[in-house]
């Protein structure tokens, strides 16, 4: 048998492994690590919310209706005598219920059909890339009032309304990484030896996007808790008696001047959880993709 010189296939790049490493470098930096520290104190609260609130959020007190915050109730109460504490507490179970759901199924339905967009046909790319410019073209609030019109407001179609209104952003992230990622060294080596497509794709290509899709997801997340925000505001989102920082900014709007702390308290967490998570996304970012950290200073 001839000596035949060893071939060295190029990596990858380091993929899941090496992107989850990178919160390291988050936690490292001050900005980063105190949107951490706020967005898993959240999830906490969220997670223990039956055993953190010190009301039941439904319970109804006429007689301590729109009471000022107190030793009692720490936060007041509302127009019908819940606690806002306890609402507050609840409202972040819901927001990041929607907000974890919603963005899974646009991730996931932006994911695959990205890659199928990449690797497949002339004509599967073509369609899908025109499926996913017509739902990006249709107006958000009104392709929402729309679908809420027809069946009704729950929280079912809300989370349908989100996946639907941000999956194209995902395919557009994935099908571009995935065509110049189908050019690398690496893939056109992986296909030369026999590999499928759907092998290419989950070994090769799919590490290598996390970092990106990581990203976008830590930057839609606010996004999506504010469209869930903004429905419930209107009155088409999330419906009693389940809590909703909308519903319940909706509602202290209604009594501004007769009970200012429930709009205030109700505005407060939709503020700090967009700010945590579009830190924490810029900070992921920066940590991802050093050069052009350095490069905007």
């Amino acid at each position: 048998m001839s000596d035949l010189p060893l071939v060295r296939l190029p990596a990858a790049s380091p993929g899941i492994a090496t992107a989850l490493g990178h919160l390291r470098t988050v936690r490292r930096n001050p900005v980063g690590a105190l949107s951490l520290t706020f967005i898993l104190a959240l999830i906490a609260v969220a997670l223990f919310a039956p055993w953190i609130a010190p009301h039941d959020p439904t319970a109804i007190a006429p007689r301590l209706r729109m009471q000022p915050p107190g030793p009692g109730h720490w936060l007041g109460t509302d127009q019908l005598g819940r606690d806002v504490l306890s609402r507050l507490i609840f409202g972040a179970r819901t927001a990041l219920k929607v907000a974890i759901t919603g963005t899974v199924g646009a991730l996931s339905a932006g994911l695959v059909l990205g890659l199928a967009a990449a690797l497949g046909t002339r004509w599967i790319d073509s369609a899908l890339v025109l499926i996913n410019d017509s739902l990006k073209a249709l107006p958000l609030v009104l392709f929402a009032l729309v679908l809420v019109s027809i069946y009704g407001p729950s929280l079912a179609i809300l989370v349908t309304i989100i996946t639907l209104s941000m999956a194209p952003g995902y395919f557009r992230v994935v099908r571009n990484q995935a065509l110049v990622l189908r050019n690398a060294d690496y893939v056109i080596a992986a296909r030369a030896m026999g590999a499928s497509r759907l092998r290419v794709a989950v070994s090769h290509l799919l590490p290598n996007l996390v970092g990106p899709l990581l990203v976008l997801v830590a930057m839609d997340i606010p996004a999506v808790i504010g469209i869930e925000s903004g429905l419930s505001f209107l009155g088409q989102g999330v419906q009693p008696p389940e809590s909703s920082w909308g519903t319940m900014l909706s509602e202290g709007y209604t009594y501004l001047r007769q009970a200012p702390h429930i709009a205030l308290t109700a505005g407060l967490p939709i503020i700090l959880t967009t700010i945590a998570f579009t830190f924490f996304g810029e900070t992921l970012r920066d940590a991802l993709d050093p050069r052009a950290a350095r490069g905007r200073k």
